[in-house]
């Protein structure tokens, strides 16, 4: 199923799901009570898989979304990008070594487990995969494209112009062993292109709360491992989440920390402690 690229008028982007289906559920239900849920595009900010419980469920769940409402898309994270890869679903160069990276440090056990395949053997997962999975993930896109938004799940390189970025973003290279725009955790709180005018609007790295600062805004609440899901809509800049305490929330429009501050990254850990 082909997920578009270049969208217009209001968006919910839903951050990174890392297989929490009842999660993913709870924030549709409540986009489904929106007035306007009919116009409004619903953006995946990508990472889907691995992690969380039923990484096959969310891609299930997002599939049947896009029959359903016909206004929804998907950007690749780096996790699909490793399991497509690693899957033989993608021409990356042989030197890339996915396959070994994904299933040693990704959390890529529960999707294994999630199709029943044995851990670790891929040609095991890919029997098991259904095609209009294999389909999705083979395709999936770098970036999604709005007069005011860029989505994009890791974010921008700040030391190349954008004009530069977007051609590969759209045609995918995908000899670079490891695409930065999905992979690199230091574009959570780098500084966008001089030349980019539209907001962007990334995952991958974890923050406490949805994050909004200057032409920026950040949306992996979980990282997979707890808290709630979060999606915001924009243009409104409103975030509702999974959870019922914390649904609907009114954000302002700049936050008074950076990523990496809010995340609380300590010595032993912290939630940037991930191998992506």
């Amino acid at each position: 199923m082909e997920c578009p690229t270049s969208i217009n008028g209001p968006v919910a982007v839903i951050g990174d799901v890392h297989g929490q289906v009842e999660k993913l559920l709870a924030v549709l239900d409540r986009l489904r009570a929106l007035p306007d849920y009919d116009r409004r595009w619903i953006v995946f900010i990508g990472d889907l898989v691995d992690r969380g419980p039923d990484p096959k469920g969310a891609i299930d769940v997002a599939l049947d979304l896009m029959l359903e409402h016909s206004r929804t898309t998907i950007v690749s994270g780096n996790h699909e990008f490793a399991m497509a890869a690693s899957a033989g679903l993608l021409p990356v160069p042989e030197y890339s070594n996915w396959s070994a990276r994904w299933v040693d440090h990704y959390g890529a056990d529960t999707t294994f487990e999630s199709y029943g395949a044995e851990f670790g053997n891929l040609d095991d997962l890919v029997a098991r995969m259904p095609e209009r999975h294999r389909e999705l993930l083979s395709d999936l896109p770098w970036c999604v494209e709005h007069p005011e938004y860029l989505f994009v799940h890791a974010g921008l390189d700040p030391n190349q112009p954008l004009a530069m970025q977007l051609p590969v973003l759209r045609k995918r290279d995908y000899s670079l062993t490891r695409p930065p725009w999905l992979c690199s955790k230091s574009f959570a709180d780098a500084e966008i292109p001089g030349d980019c005018h539209a907001t962007v609007v990334s995952g991958h790295v974890p923050v406490e709360s949805v994050y909004f600062g200057p032409k920026r805004i950040l949306t992996d609440t979980t990282g997979g491992i707890g808290g709630d899901l979060s999606c915001v809509l924009l243009p409104e800049g409103r975030v509702i989440t999974s959870g019922q305490d914390r649904s609907d929330r009114r954000q302002t429009a700049a936050a008074p920390a950076t990523p990496r501050q809010q995340t609380g990254n300590t010595k032993g850990g912290g939630w940037l402690k991930f191998w992506k």
